[in-house]
């Protein structure tokens, strides 16, 4: 094998995120490929997905999520990821009890305790099972008929705790609500995977989709110790390989291990995408002098990214409109692409949406 130098790593990044070369094709095989994919904003989450299938559609996504096949929920982080339905119930158990166990400070702030948040989900757990779907407004008045403080962050709070412990995850939407159903329900073909295995499984499948990363990365990605990701990493087995570069050890698939050349390649992709999100170092596909282009004075929030070869050299902007997609672009890295070049780009997304494209006038 011949080791990739850093010119390779934001290209070979791009080629196994399924976002270059080869593509996904269903919604489901594109969960299952990625391992988790960051959705706390649903707009951008399913053209996470569709940016990474073969014939990018809303309605099949939206069809996946209905049918249970992707499962919407709080397994990493503390934040909300779509994953597959059968991997959530262990991915939760691995991944969730740190974060739980130091929500305490958190819970008395908005006046909870732990006793007020396992009545919840006895209400929830009758309330929801045969199958049903409630939104957080229905939730709400739930928990205050039955003397418990709710509305506001409580609720959501609530729901976070519920939802981490695998009780309940995100359902389909009901009009422009969301909804919450019982996991078990919804998913109920789950994978049974503890301890090492599980920390296997999920390294060999960030690796893989991912890669080339660090161990750094795979802990920062999965909230996992640095310790849990080496030894998932090592677990893994010749699934994996890795290699030296500048001081630091990558590892990614056996089969993505040889250099790939780069190719033109141009992509819109959404805020929160895996592409950058998914890395705790991300100076390969994003120069530190632009960052604030992308997250503007580090609050937490990705803009849209336009990645060129690789390279995060603009943001993009859309309007949703009853009969079109008005779209719009900030190119900051001087002659990277011009907005002529974007169009086909643009043209999928709006094809995606299936909506006539328009391009704001500048």
């Amino acid at each position: 094998m011949i080791n990739p130098t850093a010119e390779h790593l934001a290209w070979q990044r791009l080629q196994n995120q399924r976002l270059a070369g080869a593509k996904c094709a269903t919604p489901a095989e594109v969960v299952r490929w990625m391992g988790a994919l960051q959705a706390q904003d649903y707009g951008q989450a399913v053209w996470a997905i569709g940016a990474r299938l073969e014939q990018p559609s809303l309605a099949a996504v939206e069809r996946a999520i209905a049918a249970g096949e992707i499962v919407r929920t709080w397994p990493m982080r503390g934040t909300i990821h779509l994953v597959p339905a059968e991997d959530a119930r262990w991915l939760l158990r691995l991944l969730t009890p740190r974060i739980v166990a130091a929500d305490g400070r958190r819970l008395r702030q908005l006046g909870l305790t732990q006793a007020m948040v396992e009545r919840c989900g006895e209400l929830l757990q009758a309330a929801l099972q045969g199958g049903q779907r409630r939104t957080r407004a229905e939730i709400t008045a739930l928990f205050e008929t039955h003397g418990l403080p709710a509305g506001g962050p409580r609720t959501y709070h609530i729901l976070w705790q519920l939802a981490q412990r695998g009780l309940i995850c995100i359902g389909p939407l009901a009009g422009k609500q969301q909804t919450f159903v019982l996991l078990e329900e919804w998913a109920s073909a789950p994978r049974d995977l503890d301890g090492e295995a599980a920390l296997a499984e999920l390294a060999r499948r960030y690796a893989t989709s991912h890669g080339p990363a660090t161990v750094h990365d795979l802990a920062a990605w999965a909230g996992l110790t640095v310790t849990q990701a080496k030894l998932g990493l090592q677990a893994a087995g010749p699934a994996l390989v890795n290699w030296e570069l500048d001081g630091k050890t990558y590892w990614t698939s056996a089969e993505a291990a040889a250099p790939i050349a780069p190719q033109p390649r141009i992509c819109l992709l959404p805020g929160f995408d895996e592409y950058l999100l998914g890395y705790k170092d991300r100076t390969a596909q994003l120069n530190l002098e632009y960052r604030d282009q992308v997250v503007p004075g580090g609050n937490g929030i990705f803009f849209p990214m336009i990645v060129v070869d690789g390279q995060i050299v603009g943001t993009w902007k859309r309007i949703i409109k009853p009969r079109s997609v008005v779209m719009s672009f900030n190119i900051f890295v001087a002659k990277a692409v011009s907005e002529q070049q974007l169009i086909p780009a643009a043209q999928d997304y709006a094809d995606f949406l299936g909506l006539p494209l328009e391009i704001a006038k500048t």
